[in-house]
């Protein structure tokens, strides 16, 4: 099973993080000094993903900006010698025709937002990632979820699930665990945001999922769900009555970027993971607990 595209979905308001977010798309606040879409677009090329789709909205452009070459900038570094600086924007200058980017023109939910790619993805197996979730680890999530498809079927989809405390499943989506081979098993139901006590394990579904195209079918005529909006768990669920769906416990350490605490800790637990950063962080926080 080939997986050439991934789909990010950038159309998000970013409400939980105003006001930094009223004039800034989320995606391009930056952990440490890369911005949230640069650091999912890295785990998706690590992953061997060939085509980039970003499913974007209002006040979204300086995303696509951000992925296109500044001829200024570069000959302002050019002339001033700063060959480090024209390094770092050649490694993340995607190749042309990588990425296309679509419109969702309202905030429908994550499901009307997948389905808005459709005609991109095309009749292909495709992964989709949250731009506001990020993993801490190498290798990346996406592709611990790839190596983890390629031992399945042709028509498998996957979820990236992680532990949640029991007393908080009720916040989440939830997955039921039947056969398990390792850090891999077969989802046995989803449901979202269970009553309390009614969970059927505490593995929560988080934000890399690899879909098969059927879901596309489901999406068109999906019914409204939580919140008034489309629901790409509510998709899953029907699509899992014809065919299997997988979770995956990967290895690394999830980063809510989304809320403005898992924001402020993404940063710290980024900036300790660098060794041009590592000392001098410590100590700055060493000094901050002492005052």
């Amino acid at each position: 099973m080939k997986i050439r595209k991934a789909v990010f979905p950038v159309a998000g308001l970013g409400t939980r993080v105003l006001p930094a977010t009223k004039a800034m798309p989320k995606e391009m606040l930056t952990i440490v000094d890369k911005p949230l879409i640069q650091y999912v677009v890295d785990e998706a090329k690590e992953a061997g993903i060939e085509h980039f789709v970003f499913v974007t909205g209002r006040n979204k452009g300086v995303i696509e900006d951000h992925f296109d070459r500044m001829f200024e900038l570069d000959t302002t570094l050019a002339a001033r010698g700063k060959k480090a600086e024209q390094e770092i924007l050649a490694a993340n200058q995607p190749d042309a025709g990588a990425m296309s980017f679509t419109r969702q023109q309202a905030p429908l939910g994550l499901g009307h937002a997948v389905w808005c790619a459709r005609d991109i993805v095309g009749n292909e197996p495709f992964a989709v990632v949250l731009p506001d979730e990020l993993v801490l680890n190498t290798p990346g999530c996406l592709k611990q979820m790839i190596e983890a498809a390629a031992k399945l079927g042709d028509k498998s989809n996957l979820i990236a699930v992680e532990a949640v405390p029991d007393h908080l499943t009720h916040q989440y989506g939830i997955v039921g665990v039947g056969k398990r081979t390792g850090k891999i098993f077969e989802a046995d139901g989803m449901v979202e945001k269970p009553p309390k006590g009614t969970a059927p394990s505490n593995l929560s579904i988080t934000g890399r999922y690899i879909l098969q195209p059927e879901i596309f079918k489901i999406l068109e005529t999906q019914e409204r769900g939580a919140g008034g909006e489309i629901q790409l768990t509510d998709a899953m669920i029907g699509l899992a009555k014809t065919q299997k769906f997988y979770g995956v416990e990967f290895e690394g350490e999830r980063h809510d970027c989304g809320s403005k605490a898992g924001f402020l800790r993404a940063n710290i637990a980024y900036g300790l993971k660098r060794d041009d950063l590592r000392d001098g962080l410590r100590a700055e926080m060493k000094k901050y607990l002492e005052t």
